[in-house]
């Protein structure tokens, strides 16, 4: 059997990817709630360990005995968010790629709205925006204000891209191109390579363990410096339009 088809020998239809780096409070239950969320769909849940120091691995080895669907890879060195991404879309087996946070603040319910919105319109992407936010204060103002930033100069669309929850064609994220942090500019580079993107209303909760690996003001600096480079990106980007195959059939 291969590995991108299921027992009766069929396309699976999503794979589910979740970078998680110390969050040992919540690993398997996140595993349970993916799940249970896509009950009866046929899907494949891939968590990247990236180099963990807590008890992360040893709990997803032992979700993995209940959830068959469950794939586990291990990051050596600890590379970030990104990076641990790129790992889990890589070894995808589905065309279709969800992704979501590993600290258990995304509902792995909101999945199937983002897929059915990005069926119905036909878009590369379907990308969640968080409504009721529930973080700190100090972590909301400084959203809002990358969010603002980024908005005006790359003009995305996009009103909450540092959701993680995202629903792609795995072959249009793989055109993109790779950096630290890129998670955070997704839509932006979807456009770039002249994929529709479009916005769907998520949830979002408070986090119930572990605390957030960002403090405000590094991430606004990364920010900062992250909107130059993907600046940079899309004022050397060039579109050839349709591109078509000529010649003798």
């Amino acid at each position: 059997m291969n590995k991108d088809r299921n027992a009766h020998g069929e396309m699976l239809a999503l794979s589910v990817v979740a970078p998680m780096h110390n969050e040992a409070g919540g690993a398997s239950r996140l595993v349970e709630e993916i799940a249970v969320a896509l009950n009866g769909f046929d899907h494949e849940i891939i968590i990247v360990d990236d180099a963990s120091t807590d008890e992360t691995l040893a709990q997803l080895h032992a979700a993995a005995a209940s959830y068959p669907q469950l794939r586990i890879l291990k990051h050596e060195k600890n590379a970030g968010q990104s990076r641990a991404l790129r790992s889990g879309v890589l070894a995808a087996c589905s065309a279709i790629v969800a992704t979501l946070d590993g600290d258990g603040q995304n509902d792995p319910a909101d999945i199937l709205s983002l897929l059915e919105k990005k069926k119905e319109t036909g878009a590369a992407m379907a990308a969640g925006e968080r409504q009721g936010r529930q973080d700190s204060s100090a972590k909301k103002f400084a959203s809002r204000a990358a969010n603002a930033v980024r908005g005006r100069l790359l003009r995305d669309g996009a009103a909450d891209t540092g959701c993680g929850l995202k629903v792609f064609d795995r072959d249009a994220f793989l055109r993109l191109p790779y950096f630290d942090h890129m998670h955070r500019y997704l839509p932006a580079l979807m456009r770039r390579e002249g994929y529709a993107v479009v916005f769907v209303p998520v949830s979002h909760r408070a986090r119930s363990h572990g605390r957030s690996k960002y403090s405000n003001l590094g991430r606004l600096l990364v920010a900062f410096r992250d909107v130059l480079g993907v600046l940079w990106l899309l004022a050397r980007a060039k579109s050839p339009g349709k591109v078509e195959e000529d010649g003798p059939k």
